[in-house]
């Protein structure tokens, strides 16, 4: 359970990956806690909160938007306010916007704190029967020379490499192999 005395910062909350049963309750108590919830999609993130009667306002925060909202939200932090920051899905920050915000943070020294959740990676590794060691290169090029670039340089790795691709991309896979 939080104390009276939440301590103030930016919290970097993990969301479910698909199965609200993994929603921690650290994560739900924090959420309840804030002043503001920082959010990629509101209409994504609207639901979830819903789901747990969460009623803390909600702020669209993505690639688009994150230079400009940067310097109000540090303004609210240094405020004393409790800001916490989700994904759509999974852990913030890990191959999504916030990391101008928590830069700008650690400089200004505002805590940044995580809470921890579901990880793709970790848990696909989990059940994948690959080696411990591994790297996480997050999203492959778009374009297909950059692409092959990139797949011939991890392809000379000694562990395994986990990627992210999204369905758009597949056709270009395709194309490749």
């Amino acid at each position: 359970m939080i104390s009276q005395s939440q301590k103030k910062g930016l919290y970097l909350v993990s969301t479910p990956i698909g199965n609200l049963g993994d929603f921690t309750i650290r994560a739900l108590e924090i959420l309840k806690k804030s002043d503001l919830i920082l959010c990629e999609d509101t209409r994504v993130s609207i639901k979830l909160l819903n789901h747990f009667n969460i009623k803390t306002q909600l702020a669209s925060f993505h690639k688009f938007n994150e230079r400009k909202k940067t310097q109000g939200i540090i303004s609210d932090l240094k405020d004393g306010k409790i800001i916490s920051l989700i994904s759509d899905a999974g852990t913030p920050l890990i191959s999504d916007p916030g990391k101008i915000l928590v830069k700008e943070c650690l400089n200004k020294n505002i805590p940044v704190i995580p809470i921890p959740g579901p990880s793709s990676v970790i848990t696909a590794l989990s059940v994948s029967g690959f080696s411990d060691k591994f790297i996480f290169y997050g999203f492959l090029a778009d374009k297909k020379n950059k692409l092959i670039q990139e797949l011939e340089l991890l392809s000379k790795m000694n562990f395994s490499v986990v990627t992210k691709k999204t369905y758009q991309k597949f056709r270009l896979y395709n194309e490749i192999f």
